[in-house]
């Protein structure tokens, strides 16, 4: 029996330092050997916010350590790898340098073929790592810095349908967050408060709900957040803001999610009709249930990475290294830092297209 090609995957774009092997298995699928992240919240915390400077150097201190641990967690050594995949983009570029230099060094050590991964691919093949997925299928990219639709075609093959014209809805969440005093980082924990909250207290803005297609638009919503924050005056009214928050994003997603499944029908007609939803935001378990119930009356099958798999990880990195080394798709130990990347070429550059952060 041949040798099953074993990835090794680096992500480092923003604030979480991770490695991960992964192997094909006999199946054709991937299989996690190891996936190691290392958070920094500690370290922003105080900050309210990723410090990029530090985020970088923290990425420097650990990620040999990372590596290692990853390693051994799999159970192979650095000779049993294939290739090296390191996410080159987008991201802070303080940040995408430290794990694509370190990847190419290994690479080059090795002298194994090097992949430049963008990190928006991961993110979109990572249901792939739990689920068998067909191509095309209808993707909602939604996280910190990205919030857009696009028809995903093949490996590398993207078109988008829409995207954010401002800002992500993760982003909306950690501002939010912010306002109500929570930690960095807060947005997570919006779901927590708004389940003590009334969702119909405060009347919040839905910014171009009815116009744009299936762009988005988060600008407005955060806005209004921080007008009513300004009044806040008990806890339960912070609750209620948080649930009046959380139920206003989730009929955004509901909104737009179903325009650009008419979209996608248009393009691919009624043969496939899958809904993928990844990114940290995709780990919302309300948005995961408005998105399931709408995906069940318009007939589509909605597929969700596991939670585990929706933040930042490297597993996903290195399955985009595993698809593009089964095609032969290298590249150069020149590759740059890209701090910004769109998945779609093509498409007009928009805000939330192609930045990470």
């Amino acid at each position: 029996m041949s040798k099953k090609p074993v990835i090794l995957g680096i992500e480092s774009s923003c604030d979480e330092t991770a490695v991960a092997l992964i192997r094909e298995n006999n199946e054709g699928k991937a299989e996690i050997l190891s996936n190691i992240v290392s958070s920094q919240v500690d370290i922003h915390k105080e900050f309210g916010g990723v410090v990029p400077e530090l985020a970088a150097r923290a990425h420097i201190e650990k990620i040999d350590l990372i590596a290692k641990k990853a390693l051994d967690e799999s159970g192979l050594h650095l000779s049993d790898v294939d290739a090296i995949a390191a996410t080159a983009g987008p991201g802070l570029i303080v940040c995408l340098s430290v794990g694509l230099n370190f990847g190419k060094a290994i690479a080059a050590s090795l002298k194994k073929p090097f992949i430049a991964v963008n990190h928006l691919e991961g993110h979109a093949l990572s249901p792939k790592l739990n689920s068998k997925i067909n191509y095309p299928y209808l993707l909602l990219l939604i996280s910190g810095g990205h919030s857009q639709f696009l028809c995903v075609e093949g490996l590398g093959k993207y078109k988008r349908l829409g995207t954010t014209i401002d800002d992500a809805a993760g982003e909306a969440f950690d501002k939010t967050a912010k306002l109500l005093g929570i930690e960095f980082p807060g947005g997570p924990q919006i779901e927590v408060l708004a389940e003590k909250g009334d969702p119909t207290k405060f009347d919040l803005p839905k910014p171009i709900i009815n116009k744009g297609g299936c762009n988005l638009s988060f600008a407005g919503l955060k806005t209004a957040i921080l007008r009513v924050s300004k009044k806040i005056k008990t806890k339960q009214n912070k609750y209620d803001l948080a649930a009046s928050f959380q139920k206003t994003v989730e009929e955004i997603l509901y909104k737009k999610s179903k325009i650009a499944f008419e979209k996608f029908k248009k393009i691919n007609g009624n043969n496939r009709k899958t809904f993928v939803v990844a990114g940290g935001v995709a780990a919302n378990k309300k948005i995961r249930e408005i998105l399931t119930k709408l995906c069940k009356e318009e007939n589509f099958e909605a597929i969700f990475p596991p939670i585990n798999l929706c933040g930042d990880n490297a597993a996903m990195i290195a399955l985009v290294g595993l698809e593009k080394f089964k095609q032969s798709q290298f590249d150069d130990l020149s590759f740059p830092a890209k701090p910004r990347w769109q998945l779609d070429e093509n498409a007009a550059f928009l805000k939330g297209a192609g930045v990470k952060i």
